[in-house]
């Protein structure tokens, strides 16, 4: 083709059926992650924490939690709990719109508990049914391997199934948002991720020398009277 090919078309390009993914960092999430951090490991050695019927395979090096995390009167925890539903509600209003009389509305329902991963543990691709949203916040990232630069990674899987059923120069090397295949974030410590329940995403295995630790939540919403502020339980 000729060179004059590589400059932009002239037809309007359109992300349709695009996926929205949220990301925020809490401030001073120092001192609360090291609070946090505390209580977590304190009560991942107490089985009376352990989620009983785990809906999926525990993998060695696991601790999965009980549900219902954000119940927790600590404050570490109640601090946390407001500032992933804030963002979670700016991130709501922004995609449908509402306005700040609806939002006062909304009230979220949720599911929230903690994972502390030790190597070589992971997690199975997955996805919360029943939920409209998701959340991952990172206490903890768990230190870096140099044998293995995907440790502890969590990767988000394209929905598009048939995207790359045909492949060919014309469609191979597609930029993002177009591309095929995976989304991975390495997470940092005071790193909220905010995703759609429904799409299918795992944590690569972990090779770190410590642990992993990171807080997790499904949710899904309703309306009220219009009665106060928006709520949660």
């Amino acid at each position: 083709m000729k060179d004059d090919a590589l400059l932009p078309p002239t037809a309007e390009i359109a992300p349709m059926f695009a996926v929205p993914l949220s990301q925020a960092r809490m401030p001073g999430h120092e001192s609360i992650n090291a609070q946090l951090r505390s209580l977590l490991l304190a009560r991942a050695d107490d089985p009376q924490f352990a989620n009983p019927q785990p809906s999926l395979k525990q993998q060695v090096g696991v601790f999965e939690s009980q549900f219902n995390l954000f119940a927790w009167p600590e404050p570490p925890v109640q601090k946390l709990r407001e500032f992933c539903w804030t963002e979670l509600g700016r991130t709501l209003q922004a995609l449908n719109g509402y306005t700040a009389a609806e939002m006062s509305r909304l009230r979220i329902y949720s599911h929230t508990w903690f994972h502390v991963t030790r190597a070589p543990g992971f997690v199975i691709a997955h996805t919360h049914p029943m939920a409209s949203w998701s959340g991952v916040y990172c206490v903890a990232p768990g230190g870096e391997s140099s044998a293995h630069p995907e440790s502890g990674v969590l990767r988000f899987h394209n929905p598009h199934y048939y995207s790359n059923m045909f492949l060919d120069p014309g469609n191979a090397r597609l930029a993002a948002p177009f591309h095929h295949g995976t989304w991975s974030v390495r997470l940092r410590a005071g790193q909220l991720v905010l995703f759609p329940s429904w799409v299918s995403h795992e944590v690569l295995p972990f090779h770190g020398t410590d642990e992993r630790i990171t807080i997790a939540f499904n949710c899904w919403f309703g309306m009220g009277d219009g009665q106060g502020a928006a709520g949660a339980a």
